[in-house]
């Protein structure tokens, strides 16, 4: 097994008195995807803003690249390597596809500002490098011909694909990816499961995280997924685990437990 990016253990998190993740715990190794999987209100959005910052767990641990990031806030772990999307599209409409995606690497510019004033070497050394990576990003999610058109007037399943090539251009440790599908047809589902493997391929020390609620992309592409329901954790294992469990059925399909 490979090395383990991230971990959780027995997080916890309440909202008025209410339980929203209860004792979640789970391992990311490199060079894999696991998912996170459950019906909306199960927690998953929750448990994605605990692990990238923007909540603070009540109870509970978290290590990411073997340090504790309990006490750190979502910039400095962004910068230590955890990238994530939204639920919902956050596109600069004033921008083209190619600087959406550059302007995610603006925090890591290596020029002062008298060097970009005076318009020194520095300067374009960055901007052309910056340019090829968000290029290659372009590319690895088949948006290369896009580049030169308005972002917002793109196909959602394309704004989509964008804002994952906007995530990964940092070349993060960990890649959280929340509910990518959302709002796509099933060929688009399908198209998006090729992107994200050809993503892996490509970037071999990288790990995923997904969460979503829609079997047909977890089970497509997830070695390892965690089932939560109501903010518990109701089963973990492979797809085909997953899918035989009594539990998840009862969940999703309302079948009851033999």
């Amino acid at each position: 097994m490979s090395e383990v990016i991230l971990k959780a253990k027995d997080l916890c998190l309440s909202f008025g008195g209410v339980e929203a993740v209860k004792d979640f715990s789970m391992e990311l190794h490199k060079g894999e995807i696991r998912g996170i999987i459950g019906p909306n209100g199960a927690g998953k959005t929750t448990i994605y803003n605990i692990v990238s910052r923007i909540y603070n767990q009540d109870r509970g641990s978290l290590e990411f690249d073997g340090q504790v990031i309990d006490d750190m806030d979502q910039i400095k772990v962004a910068r230590m390597g955890l990238s994530r999307t939204f639920q919902n599209t956050r596109l600069f409409t004033g921008l083209n596809v190619l600087d959406n995606v550059k302007v995610a690497l603006d925090w890591s510019a290596k020029y002062t500002i008298l060097e970009a004033l005076f318009l020194l070497p520095r300067r374009f050394k960055y901007e052309k490098e910056t340019r090829e990576r968000a290029m290659e990003c372009l590319e690895i999610l088949g948006l290369e011909s896009y580049a030169a058109h308005n972002a917002t007037s793109l196909p959602y399943g394309i704004q989509r694909r964008l804002e994952i090539a906007r995530a990964l251009v940092s070349r993060p440790k960990v890649l959280m990816l929340d509910e990518p599908a959302a709002g796509l047809n099933t060929e688009e589902v399908f198209q998006l499961i090729d992107f994200i493997k050809g993503i892996i391929k490509r970037e071999s020390e990288l790990a995923i995280l997904v969460i979503e609620h829609r079997m047909d992309l977890i089970m497509n592409l997830c070695s390892y997924i965690y089932v939560q329901d109501f903010g518990i954790t109701i089963a973990g294992g492979t797809p085909e685990q997953v899918q035989n469990n009594p539990a998840v059925l009862a969940a999703y399909l309302g079948e009851g437990e033999k």
